[in-house]
C-alpha cells in the first residue's frame, strides 16, 4: 500500500481543523493538542501563546505584534482559564471592576481584579500589557453573582456597597451613570448595606446621591439605615466633580457614557479649534471646490482603511471608465469595489452638504441621510457578491473589534440608544468645531456598522466642518498612525486633546491647499 504524502498546505489545514474543534471561542490548552500540530500552527502564525500551556487560535496576520485578536479574545480567555483553574462561579470580579462593566465601560482593562474562594493571591501577566490580579476573599465572597461576557461579576447594588472611597474620586462619571440608572432602586442599596453592615459605605452613598441632586433617594437610604440603628455621618466622596446628567434617567449606560464624554470633552475642543469662519456666500462655489478635492480625499480615506487604491483607479471610476459589468478583471478587484462605493457615497454626502448650505440643520441632515451614505458605500460590493445583502440593512448585529485597540465598541443591543444620543447631541451642539471633532470621534467610538465606520466618520467630520464654514478637510494617510493613536487616547483615556489638535492641524494644512484652488 502506497501512502500519499500530504502537501504542506494540506497538513496545515488538517492541524487547523483539529485545533478549531478542540478550542472553545479560540482558546486552547496545549495539553489537548499533539505537539506536531502545535508546532506547525505556531510556525504558521496560527497559534499565539498567552501564558504557559494556554494558546489563542489566530489568523496568521494577527501574530505579527497585532493585538486585535487578543483584545477580541480577552474575555473568552479569562473565562476559560478561570473556569479551568477554580471552577465555574468559584471566582468573581471585584467591586471596582464590576462597577465599570455596569457603567458601560467596554475598554479592555490593563488589569482586572478577581476574587476567589481558593488560595490564589497572584498576578498573572498576559499579552499586550494586560494582567489578572487574583485575590483570595472567602469571607466576603458574594452569595449572588451576575455575568458579563460569561465572567461572574457582582450585582450592581452589591458592587456599589463594596466600593472603596478612592473610586468616587478616580471614576466619578462611572458613579454618576450607575446612580442615575432607572433600574437601580434605593431599596436594593439599603438591603445590601443592611445585609453586609457597611456604615462607612452608606455614608459615601448617601453623600454621593445628594451631590448628584438625588436628595429623595439619599433620604430613603438614610432613613432605612437609621431605623436599623446605624450611626451615620454623611460625607461627600467626590472631589470637585460637577454632575452632567441632570435629571436624566439612564436606561442605557453606554448612551449615558457618550453624553458624559461629550459634555466633558467639548470645552477642550472649543479651545483647540479656530473660530468658525461662517458660510461662504456662494454655495455652488463651495460645492465645486469640494468636488475638486475628491480624488485626493478618496485616495487618503481608502488608503487609511488598507485598500490598495491608486489615484489612477479613482480617476478611472470618476470618469466612468471602470465597467464591472463587462470587464471581468474589474469584478475581481475588491479594492475597486470599495473605490466605486466611495465615489457613490461621496456624491450623496455632497447632496447632504448642499442641504446644510441652504440652511438645513446639520444634525437633522445627518440623521436623515446617514443610512443613504452607508448604502451607497457598499452597494457596488453587494452587486459583486462581496458582501451579503443583509449588510445594507443598517447597524451591526454582533460584536466588532477595532484593529490593535483596547476599546471595544458597545454591544449591538446598545447601538440604537447610542446613535440616538449622538444625533441628539449633534442637533443641540451650537459649535461647529465641536460637532465635527466629537461627531467623528463618538461615531467611531460606537462603531455602529460592521465595516465602513472610519470612512463614514470622516464624512461626518466634513459635513459638520462645512456647517461652520470650514473647508473640506482630508486626513492624510501618511499621518494614519498619529490619527489612530489620537482616537485611541480619546476612546480609552477620555482625553480628546490630541485628536482635536490633530484635526486642527489638518484643517490648517488643507486651508492653505484649498486657498490655491480658489484663486
Amino acid at each position: 500500500m502506497v501512502r500519499v504524502r500530504k502537501m504542506p498546505n494540506q497538513q496545515l489545514a488538517e492541524s487547523l481543523k483539529i485545533a478549531k474543534n478542540l478550542a472553545k471561542e479560540s482558546v486552547l490548552q496545549s495539553s489537548l493538542l499533539e505537539r506536531t500540530h502545535r508546532e506547525r500552527l505556531i510556525k504558521a502564525g496560527c497559534l499565539t501563546e498567552v501564558i504557559r500551556g494556554w494558546y489563542l487560535l489566530t489568523s496568521p496576520d494577527a501574530s505579527n505584534g497585532g493585538s486585535t485578536a487578543w483584545f477580541g479574545g480577552f474575555w473568552a480567555f479569562t473565562k476559560r482559564y478561570m473556569d479551568e483553574r477554580f471552577g465555574e462561579n468559584e471566582y468573581c470580579v471585584s467591586a471596582e471592576s464590576s462597577l465599570g462593566f455596569h457603567a458601560g465601560d467596554t475598554t479592555i482593562p490593563r488589569q482586572i481584579v478577581i476574587l476567589t474562594k481558593k488560595e490564589s493571591n497572584a498576578i498573572i501577566n498576559l499579552l499586550h500589557d494586560t494582567s489578572i490580579l487574583l485575590r483570595t476573599d472567602v469571607k466576603n465572597f458574594p452569595s449572588e453573582i451576575e455575568n458579563y461576557n460569561g465572567i461572574p461579576i457582582m450585582p450592581l447594588s452589591l458592587a456599589i456597597c463594596r466600593l472603596s472611597g478612592s473610586y468616587y474620586k478616580t471614576y466619578p462619571r462611572n458613579i454618576e451613570i450607575v446612580f442615575k440608572m432607572a433600574t437601580l432602586s434605593p431599596s436594593d442599596i439599603s438591603r445590601a448595606l443592611l445585609t453586609h453592615q457597611s456604615p462607612a459605605s452608606a455614608e459615601r452613598i448617601i453623600g454621593a446621591y445628594k451631590h448628584l441632586n438625588e436628595a429623595t433617594k439619599a433620604k430613603q437610604i438614610y432613613d432605612d439605615l437609621i431605623a436599623a440603628d446605624f450611626k451615620l455621618n454623611e460625607v461627600n466622596p467626590f472631589e470637585e466633580y460637577v454632575p452632567k446628567l441632570g435629571n436624566l434617567r439612564v436606561t442605557s449606560p453606554h448612551a449615558a457614557r457618550i453624553r458624559l464624554m461629550w459634555n466633558n470633552m467639548r470645552e477642550a475642543v472649543e479651545k483647540t479649534l479656530p473660530t468658525s469662519p461662517g458660510f461662504a456666500s456662494d454655495a455652488d462655489k463651495t460645492i465645486s471646490i469640494i468636488q475638486e478635492t475628491y480624488v485626493q480625499d478618496a485616495y487618503h480615506s481608502l488608503s487609511i482603511e488598507g485598500y490598495q487604491v491608486t489615484e489612477e483607479l479613482i480617476e478611472k471610476i470618476e470618469k466612468g471608465l471602470w465597467d464591472p459589468e463587462n470587464i471581468e478583471a474589474d469584478k475581481k478587484q475588491k479594492d475597486a469595489m470599495a473605490a466605486k462605493g466611495y465615489f457613490e457615497a461621496f456624491k450623496t454626502v455632497v447632496i447632504s452638504i448642499r442641504q446644510v448650505l441652504l440652511g438645513e440643520a446639520p444634525g437633522k441632515v445627518l440623521e436623515a441621510d446617514l443610512q443613504k451614505w452607508y448604502r451607497e458605500l457598499f452597494t457596488p460590493s453587494l452587486k459583486a457578491n462581496l458582501v451579503p445583502p443583509e449588510r445594507l440593512a443598517g447597524y451591526r448585529n454582533s460584536f466588532v473589534y477595532i484593529t490593535n485597540s483596547r476599546h471595544v465598541p458597545p454591544p449591538r443591543t446598545a447601538i440604537l440608544d447610542c446613535m440616538e444620543t449622538l444625533f441628539d447631541l449633534l442637533k443641540n451642539e451650537p459649535n461647529a468645531g465641536v460637532r465635527a471633532v466629537l461627531g467623528h470621534f463618538v461615531f467611531v467610538y460606537i462603531h455602529p456598522y460592521m465595516d465602513g465606520n472610519g470612512r463614514m466618520g470622516r464624512f461626518i467630520l466634513n459635513l459638520m466642518l462645512i456647517s461652520g464654514g470650514f473647508n473640506w478637510t482630508i486626513v492624510r494617510v501618511e499621518r494614519r498612525a498619529e490619527y489612530m493613536s489620537a482616537l485611541e487616547e480619546a476612546s480609552t483615556k477620555e482625553n480628546i486633546v490630541p485628536f482635536a489638535e490633530f484635526i486642527k492641524s489638518e484643517i490648517d494644512y488643507w486651508h492653505e491647499h484649498i486657498k490655491n484652488l480658489k484663486k
